[in-house]
């Protein structure tokens, strides 16, 4: 039975907070434009048309493509062709040996277009139609209210996505006049209605001949207090009385063989609640999460109540607006609980779970050269470190095939993971040799897993994921060479990520230890060597880490002062590259402190001077997370205040094209959701850092936040929990609470330090 009793309740966010809610005085006319909403396996984006309305709805296990073998098994057979050349400065011919014989075998991901191919592309479930026929619909308002999870259209209309009834939610109370309820997909479906339900049935192409693909299903019912509802074609004809209430359950194939049952399980169990059961299930699981930790920045008053979209404008005008700031930054950790639950199937892709297309950009796969891995980068601080708990799974289950490919490629022990991967763990390299050799990338997995545990102290979280990081060192204590000027062990052959450089007249890729790598492996190798002294195991293993270390390729300052990216200082074709991968050592890695190695910091300054501050959507994020370690508040705040500049950019540009569509959503562009994480820990970095026995409030505070705020429930390593208040740039209250909390140092401005 649907009760209006809540209506009051979910008007109230158009008004409210502005650090808490999205609001909007008309419709979304594109998806980049649509709010969100999710429970970290069903994906729904409301538009709030008056007309139509219009809602996109996802499934995280929702992909084309099927498990096959793209390991070339004689591959490392000219494994020391390509290292000879690599030794000898012939880097154009080792690359056009690594194109011809240590790629990838078959198409791969095929340039991300791989729809119809064997590797897969994330797609869209399909669309969900209501269209009005009694004239106009809802008032053109459109909002979403962060920490109950629910988008608003109009006055009292409110949609959800339910974690506790697996179910996505559309409602109106009080509406009574009739409307179509339809659903569309281009392909691979059939669409059905019988009595007051819309059955969704499909299989994507699986790329492979005689192999299955992921087959779906979806069940779509309208529920009213009174009037009624008849099958007309595909869809509904709806005529309530009293409100309305449709209920869409989802599923796939992909780890459920009966999902079907379950499909119709979850619906039937979702009707039999009322909507206010519904809602307040949903809100209270919701807020289990988003209420773990908030900042409160100044509120700037008029601007701060405009809607959303004007919000942006003005801000990129100059606008004093800190608690946008603030909004962004409870954007993030909305769509981190939206999208990755303790329990959902994947982890996040490219685009989250929100996905309109059927070939979605770059296959909306997991990149995992930078991209994957900044999805996660506020889960810690923020307190939503049990959201990265997908991360982990997914990274374990890499294992056996990067062993595979480990053995294929470099005859080596342990496992590896290249540039990019699907929900069958591909791990060979990519099909270019430009790109796809990048080596690094299961070992910066396997930072995520360390990190988890140096902010929870969970030693029952580290020996369940030490197999899987000491397989990743012991991949590379095999496969490291010895380069012929310095006598360090490298990587051969690998790629700063997405780069080139000049040698002679032409653009190379190709190289053997580039300085992301050497940061990579010799942090991999330290957390290795730290977590089998605290688990008591593998002392032999341990003391060969610990030998090894001193051996890597230390990053180094070129003859401009800058931190250099290869082991020569070779030209750069493109200097201000979107990627800045050699200053991994500044962040996310702790290598380079303003502290502890200040002519690096320095060094790192110079570099992205140099690079400047333009750039893709993700590229400004992370450039946010490196100001914020060099405790430069103003600059953090310049490349935060860039990321925030609005855009409609629909193409696909590499240069100065970062910005925010008015939804939040983050432009690569196009929408790439990697930006919005990287920038929500971003907001966090400048707030507080810390490290094991230490923590820094207000490390990068700018001017404009300095006026006054509060911090609560940040996490800091060592298992501790933050409060903070400042007033005038100054500390004025902190508590720091858990278990060694009287042991750790605090230092921040107007703060004598403390232990």
């Amino acid at each position: 039975m649907i009760t209006p009793l809540v209506a009051g309740l979910l008007v109230s966010p158009f008004g409210d907070d502005p650090a808490q809610t999205l609001r909007y005085e008309k419709p979304a006319e594109k998806f980049y434009e649509a709010m969100p909403l999710g429970n970290g396996r069903i994906g729904a984006l409301v538009f709030g048309g008056t007309k139509e309305e219009r809602i996109v709805l996802n499934e995280s296990t929702l992909w084309s493509g099927s498990p096959y073998d793209a390991d070339r098994k004689d591959a490392h057979k000219s494994l020391p062709e390509i290292r000879r050349l690599l030794l000898e400065g012939k880097n154009k011919e080792a690359q056009q040996l690594v194109q011809k014989t240590f790629v990838c075998q078959g198409p791969g991901s095929s340039y991300g277009h791989a729809k119809d191919a064997p590797y897969g592309a994330y797609q869209v479930f399909g669309n969900l139609r209501l269209t009005h026929t009694e004239g106009p619909g809802q008032e053109p308002r459109l909002g979403l209210y962060l920490p109950g999870a629910f988008a608003v259209v109009g006055e009292i209309t409110t949609a959800f996505v339910s974690k506790p009834d697996e179910v996505f939610v559309y409602s109106n109370p009080v509406w009574n006049r009739s409307f179509t309820l339809t659903f569309d997909r281009a392909e691979n479906c059939t669409i059905t209605s019988k009595g007051n339900t819309i059955s969704v049935r499909g299989q994507l192409k699986s790329g492979q001949s005689g192999i299955e693909g992921v087959r779906f299903a979806g069940e779509i019912r309208v529920v009213l207090n009174g009037g009624t509802v008849e099958p007309v074609g595909n869809g509904l004809k709806v005529n309530p009385t009293q409100g309305y209430m449709i209920i869409a359950s989802l599923g796939t194939s992909m780890f459920d063989k009966g999902f079907e049952k379950t499909v119709g399980q979850r619906l039937e169990s979702a009707t039999k609640k009322s909507l206010l059961n519904l809602q307040e299930r949903h809100r209270k699981d919701f807020e289990k999460f988003y209420n773990r930790s908030r900042i409160e920045l100044p509120w700037a008053g008029s601007a701060s109540q405009k809607p959303t979209d004007e919000r942006l404008v003005n801000n990129a005008k100059g606008a004093h607006d800190p608690s946008l700031a603030a909004l962004y930054y409870n954007f993030g950790r909305y769509l981190m609980i939206s999208a990755s639950r303790p329990d959902s199937p994947l982890p996040m892709n490219l685009q989250g779970i929100w996905a309109e297309e059927l070939q979605t950009p770059w296959n909306a796969d997991f990149h995992l050269n930078i991209n994957l891995q900044m999805n996660y980068w506020p889960a810690e601080i923020t307190g939503l470190g049990d959201c990265a708990k997908p991360l982990f799974e997914f990274t374990k289950k890499m294992v056996p095939n990067g062993s595979k490919t480990a053995k294929a490629y470099y005859d080596a022990p342990g496992w590896v993971a290249h540039f990019a991967t699907n929900p069958w763990f591909f791990t060979s390299p990519g099909e270019d040799a430009s790109w796809g050799s990048t080596v690094s990338c299961g070992a910066w997995l396997s930072a995520h897993m360390w990190d988890h545990y140096a902010f929870t102290g969970d030693k029952k979280f580290l020996k369940d994921v030490y197999p899987t990081m000491k397989g990743a060192a012991e991949f590379f204590l095999s496969m490291l060479i010895k380069e012929p000027k310095h006598g360090w062990l490298v990587t051969a052959p690998s790629n700063s990520p997405e780069n080139a450089f000049k040698l002679g007249d032409d653009n190379l890729t190709t190289c053997m230890g580039p300085t992301i790598d050497n940061q990579i492996v010799r942090e991999l190798f330290t957390n290795v060597h730290k977590s089998a002294k605290i688990l008591g195991l593998d002392e032999d293993f341990a003391k060969k880490l610990e030998q090894t270390i001193p051996q890597l390729a230390p990053t180094r300052l070129g003859p401009d002062g800058r931190i250099m990216e290869w082991l020569e200082p070779y030209p750069e074709p493109e200097p201000k590259h979107r990627h800045v991968s050699h200053l991994y050592g500044l962040h996310p890695a702790f290598e380079i402190d303003v502290d502890k190695t200040p002519a690096l910091a320095e060094g790192a300054r110079k570099t992205l001077a140099a690079r400047g501050d333009d750039g893709t959507g993700w590229s400004l994020a992370w450039k946010i997370n490196f100001w914020a370690r060099l405790r430069d508040g103003e600059h953090a705040l310049l490349q935060l205040n860039k990321l925030l500049r609005p855009t409609g950019s629909e193409g696909f540009n590499y240069s100065n094209g970062g910005g925010t569509y008015k939804n939040l959503f983050d432009a690569h562009p196009p929408f790439q959701i990697d930006g919005n994480f990287g920038a929500t820990a971003g907001i966090a970095e400048m707030l507080m850092q810390s490290q094991p026995g230490e923590i820094i409030l207000l490390p990068a505070l700018p001017k404009a936040w300095a006026k006054e705020g509060e911090v609560k429930g940040f996490r800091a390593r060592g298992g501790l929990t933050v409060d903070f208040k400042w007033e005038d740039g100054k500390i004025v209250s902190h508590k720091v609470s858990g278990r060694g909390a009287s042991k750790v140092k605090v230092r921040g401005p107007g703060l004598v330090e403390t232990r």
